[in-house]
């Protein structure tokens, strides 16, 4: 486990926290913007950030952040200038952890041993990849732990208690609980079913266990925190940003609206 994760749920366990873990995708809704978005995301209480690698085929995320993923690849987003923002990033903040989610097909376009060799320089904590499963931990997962990067997998309402074990085996960081079954963004979950089943998940495991997909308010976060160990905000802040971006605000006060909207979803960890 990388350790800006583990310090992190550490301080936020004794606090008796969960973390708030808000997701943008890199260059939407353009470089500069999305730089400014992701300077401030440590002061609208996120706890730990997660930024997605624009790719042209995302088929685990719903419209939001399919959208935004193809808006950034017109901008002339690509995996160098992700990188570089987590870069930028790093020159005022070496304390909360990132952590990359995406595809594998530009990690293989980039090169395995370049992309985990300029993660490890710049300071990338932990790896979500959404279409790599558990059979194939050795063509990234192993090569990304060996470089002090954790390895975060997905757990779903369909998997079974025999995968679940398997998948344990091979995770680190946090296990990303997917709390629909379906792609981002499109449906609210059940909060008494997710409970059940991040409770059954914990019989398994010790690693930190974050719910995402489909969370869109305080009121939410709120009650999901009560039983998990992180909650994953993303097609909501995708969408708040591309709202507010039609409206010809500043950018200075795009991210200002961007900072209160974060701050009361995260408030709810708080109560």
């Amino acid at each position: 486990m990388s350790s800006r994760i583990k310090k992190t749920f550490k301080e936020l366990n004794l606090k008796g926290k969960s973390a708030f873990i808000p997701y943008i995708t890199a260059g939407d809704p353009d470089i500069d913007l999305s730089q400014k978005i992701l300077d401030s995301l440590p002061k609208s209480g996120a706890d730990i950030i997660e930024i997605g690698m624009p790719f042209s085929d995302p088929m685990a995320d719903g419209p939001a952040i399919q959208k935004s993923s193809l808006r950034a690849l017109d901008n002339g987003q690509d995996m160098n200038k992700t990188l570089s923002m987590v870069e930028k990033f790093r020159t005022h903040d070496d304390s909360t952890p990132i952590v990359l989610m995406g595809y594998y097909n530009p990690i293989l376009q980039f090169g395995i041993k370049k992309f985990l060799s300029k993660c490890s320089s710049i300071g990338i904590d932990g790896l979500i990849v959404v279409d790599l499963p558990i059979e194939h931990d050795q063509e990234l997962s192993r090569p990304a732990k060996q470089a002090g990067i954790d390895f975060i997998n997905f757990i779903t309402p369909t998997t079974s208690s025999e995968r679940l074990k398997n998948i344990v085996k091979v995770s680190s960081g946090f296990l990303y609980y997917v709390s629909i079954a379906g792609i981002t963004g499109t449906k609210a979950p059940d909060i008494s079913e997710l409970e059940v089943m991040v409770n059954k998940i914990k019989g398994y495991t010790d690693i930190p266990i974050a719910v995402g997909f489909g969370i869109k308010d305080s009121n939410q976060v709120k009650n999901i925190s009560k039983f998990s160990d992180a909650v994953v905000v993303g097609s909501a802040i995708v969408n708040k940003i591309n709202d507010l971006k039609k409206k010809n605000l500043t950018d200075d006060d795009l991210v200002d609206y961007i900072i209160n909207f974060l701050l009361d979803l995260s408030d709810g960890l708080n109560i």
